[in-house]
C-alpha cells in the first residue's frame, strides 16, 4: 500500500486530512518540479526569475512540512510515524523524490473507485511507467546541476544527464556519461535501485497478463469437431 493511500486502520481525522489535501499537494508537486527545473536549466542571467523560481520551490517545501507535522500529529503514533510513513519521510529529507507524490495520489484515487479504468496487470504498468519518468527527469535535474560543471565530469548538458538517467533506469549502463561529484553518484546508486525495482515490477505484471490469457486460452479447450 502507497504510503499516502489511506487505510482503514489511519485515524478519521487522518483519513479526512490527506482526502482534502490531495489535489493541493499535487499541485505544490507540480509547482516544486517546475521551479526546481527553471532553477537549473535557466541561464544564469534570467533574474528575476531564478529567485522567484528558488521562491516557489522553498515555499511548495515549506508546504510539504506543514502537511508532514499535522499527519504527524493526526496519526496519534508520536515518532513512529517516521518508520511507519518511511516514504512519506524520506521525500521530505530528499525533495527531488517528492514528484512521486503525483504517483501515490494518481493511486489513493484508484482505490476509492469501485471498479477502476484499468485492470491490476495494467495499473502496475501504468503506474511504473509514470515513477519511472518523473524520477528519471528529477534524477536528471539532480545530477545535471551537480556534474555539468565539476572537474572531469562527462555529464555537461542536460541532454546528457537525460540519456545517463535513461541508461540507469534500464540497467543497461554503456559507461560513457557516469557521475564523478559524491552527490550525483549517491543520485545514482538510487536510481540503480529504483531502475532494478521498476523493471522487475513491469516484468512481473506482464508475464502475469501472458500466463492469464494462456489459462483462459486452455480452459476454453480446442473447438469442437462438426
Amino acid at each position: 500500500m502507497s504510503a499516502r493511500t489511506p487505510d482503514r486502520s489511519s485515524p478519521p481525522a487522518l483519513t479526512r486530512w490527506e482526502r482534502r489535501t490531495e489535489v493541493s499537494l499535487l499541485a505544490a508537486s507540480l509547482v516544486f518540479l517546475a521551479g526546481y527545473a527553471f532553477r537549473v536549466l535557466a541561464p544564469d542571467d534570467t533574474q528575476p526569475w531564478h529567485d522567484i523560481s528558488l521562491a516557489l520551490v522553498g515555499a511548495t517545501w515549506l508546504i510539504f512540512v506543514l502537511d508532514y507535522a499535522v499527519r504527524l500529529r493526526l496519526s496519534g503514533l508520536g515518532l513512529r510515524f517516521v518508520r511507519v510513513r518511511w516514504l512519506d519521510t524520506l521525500v521530505l529529507v530528499l525533495p527531488l523524490l517528492r514528484p512521486l507524490r503525483m504517483v501515490q495520489i494518481y493511486t489513493a484515487v484508484q482505490v476509492r473507485r469501485d471498479r477502476p479504468r484499468l485492470t491490476l496487470y495494467a495499473r502496475v504498468i501504468s503506474y511504473a511507467g509514470m515513477t519511472a519518468v518523473l524520477l528519471g527527469f528529477s534524477a536528471a535535474l539532480g545530477v545535471y546541476h551537480r556534474e555539468h560543471d565539476a572537474q572531469g565530469a562527462s555529464i555537461r548538458t542536460f541532454g546528457d544527464a537525460v540519456w545517463w538517467a535513461c541508461e540507469t533506469l534500464t540497467t543497461v549502463g554503456y559507461g560513457d556519461a557516469v557521475p564523478v561529484t559524491p552527490v550525483g553518484r549517491f543520485i545514482a546508486v538510487g536510481l540503480m535501485a529504483c531502475g532494478l525495482g521498476l523493471l522487475g515490477a513491469v516484468t512481473g505484471a506482464f508475464s502475469s497478463w501472458l500466463i492469464e490469457v494462456f489459462r483462459r486460452e486452455d480452459e476454453k479447450g480446442p473447438p469442437a469437431s462438426g
